[in-house]
């Protein structure tokens, strides 16, 4: 396994042990993670605390030149304010644990250049389909249903 996805799923856990939505997130310039988060929705009643959106506050602020050498790790396919995000500040690259439980914007962020790979990982994906079972009125809140 990856290790920077690997970094993404410990977030992910994090988020799940202190109650939130277990999606979590790293960015990395040149193999080093410079910003990371998990879903804080919960926790924080934050509207926009996304895993990607809490990794990338995280982050700092970073010179335009930083993001465009940059990766997102993410345990879960990003929403559209999180792919917005992510072509908002012209990062490449986007890896994505999962995207079975929920299709983000993935075609989005294709056809506008950026390069989206699928890991398919068994644990993102057993992780939040044990969250949906455990509470399904949080995962529909998160995704705006």
């Amino acid at each position: 396994m990856n290790e920077f996805l690997q970094a993404a799923i410990d977030e992910a856990k994090k988020g799940y042990a202190e109650g939130g939505i277990p999606i979590g997130s790293v960015l990395v310039h040149k193999g080093k993670i410079i910003g990371r988060g998990h879903n804080k929705r919960v926790q924080e009643g934050s509207v926009v605390l996304h895993g990607e959106m809490d990794a990338l506050e995280n982050a700092g602020r970073q010179p335009a030149a930083v993001y465009r050498e940059c990766t997102i790790y993410t345990t879960l396919s990003p929403c559209s304010m999180c792919s917005g995000t992510i072509l908002l500040y012209g990062i490449p690259k986007v890896v994505i644990g999962e995207n079975k439980t929920f299709m983000g914007e993935e075609e989005l962020l294709r056809t506008k250049g950026v390069e989206v790979v699928v890991a398919d990982d068994k644990e993102c994906y057993q992780l939040m389909q044990k969250f949906i079972q455990e509470k399904p009125e949080l995962w529909n809140e998160d995704i705006g249903v």
